[in-house]
């Protein structure tokens, strides 16, 4: 397969981690005789300090005439610690999710045995989850109509839905719920807010297309509590852009590291994959940065593309490096590897697949250890 990726590395450690992501790709390729071109541009805050832009027409014309997007993080302390700003690099994830028409985020939730002690949530509670959070992505506050007085003392922000906004992500969440346990569970605030009401109704409706799926209802309030106390009992989560940028953010407590999960921003024909954790400034060149998510953000890449087996093979080597505890100091404080160890750790395992053997010296010193 021929594929043209934008590589839009952003603010903070975003370089670090999609310099990983890339690489990965690139191994994918070379194993799978696919042809991937990357071609980078830049967004947030860097764009800001080149071009006084968030989102540069030319890096927009790129994500436009690409196949896919592979986006690393946005965001610094400049702009997050000024409330007076008036140029933020978050404009231009927005943007770019509009001009897109990237209207679905797909975020899985899972576990990984060797980790769950990591997580401040009881094992009991958390073995065996296996989730994923679709939140609708163009429409609600994040994008409604925005105002403040002239004495800067009041303001307000507008919530609006549609219709066909409503159906489009519903569709797609039903679809994935039958490749699932065929559960959906929708969560609003129908018992206050209009919006939440309009997608009770249309969920509802479209339920009825998909008598094979058992649709459930929570308010957010209690689905927030829910993701604490059983998160098992969730399959496939649907829900509004505020609602699930918040929920999506509390389920990735469950993994025992932010580092690990990944997301997908979809439209009717443009994609974008990222990890879902922040810039974290203060990790930048340090090396410290966990690669992980955004290399399992070029897996979910894969699969949009229906590479499957391709995908696997990014996931897989991803466990191997959990199970022999080859990973940043998130995850591995007591022995850990650099970002760059150990994207090259799961470099060499997708490129030698035949057999491996383990070295904790050969890989402190840098070199390869598959054999």
């Amino acid at each position: 397969m021929k594929l043209k990726i934008a590589v839009l590395p952003g603010d903070g450690i975003g370089p670090e981690i999609t310099e990983q992501a890339v690489k990965i790709l690139k191994s994918i390729a070379d194993r799978f005789d696919h042809d991937f071109h990357f071609e980078k541009a830049s967004v947030g805050a860097t764009a800001i300090d080149q071009f006084n832009n968030p989102l540069p027409e030319a890096t927009l014309d790129l994500c436009k005439e690409s196949d896919a997007v592979l986006f690393g993080a946005i965001g610094h302390p400049k702009y997050d610690n000024d409330p007076s700003a008036k140029i933020r690099p978050e404009q231009g994830l927005l943007r770019l999710r509009k001009e897109l028409g990237l209207f679905a985020n797909i975020r899985p939730v899972t576990t990984y045995s060797k980790l769950i002690d990591l997580s401040p949530l009881r094992r009991e509670r958390i073995e065996g989850v296996d989730m994923v959070i679709y939140r609708e992505l163009t429409g609600g506050i994040y994008f409604g109509e925005k105002s403040l007085n002239e004495e800067g003392t009041s303001a307000t922000d507008v919530c609006s839905y549609s219709v066909m906004e409503i159906e489009k992500i519903a569709h797609l969440a039903f679809k994935a719920a039958q490749k699932r346990r065929k559960k959906i569970t929708l969560v609003d605030k129908a018992n206050v807010l209009e919006t939440s009401r309009l997608w009770r109704k249309t969920v509802t409706a479209i339920a009825k297309q998909y008598p094979d799926i058992q649709l459930d209802f929570l308010f957010v309030d209690n689905a927030a509590m829910q993701m604490i106390l059983n998160p098992k009992q969730f399959d496939v989560i649907l829900t509004e852009n505020l609602f699930g940028d918040i929920l999506s953010d509390e389920a990735s407590v469950i993994s025992g590291s932010i580092g690990l999960l990944a997301s997908a921003s979809v439209g009717k024909k443009n994609a974008l994959f990222e990890p879902i954790h922040g810039s974290y400034p203060d990790a930048t060149g340090k090396g410290i940065a966990n690669p992980l998510a955004a290399i399992l953000s070029a897996a979910m890449l894969l699969d949009h593309f229906h590479l499957t087996e391709e995908a696997k093979a990014i996931k897989d080597a991803v466990k191997i490096s959990i199970n022999l505890n080859i990973c940043t100091q998130d995850i591995n404080n007591e022995y850990h590897y650099s970002t760059e160890k150990v994207g090259d750790f799961l470099d060499g395992l997708i490129s030698e697949v035949d057999n491996y053997n383990i070295n904790n010296e050969n890989l402190n010193l840098g070199q390869m250890t598959i054999i």
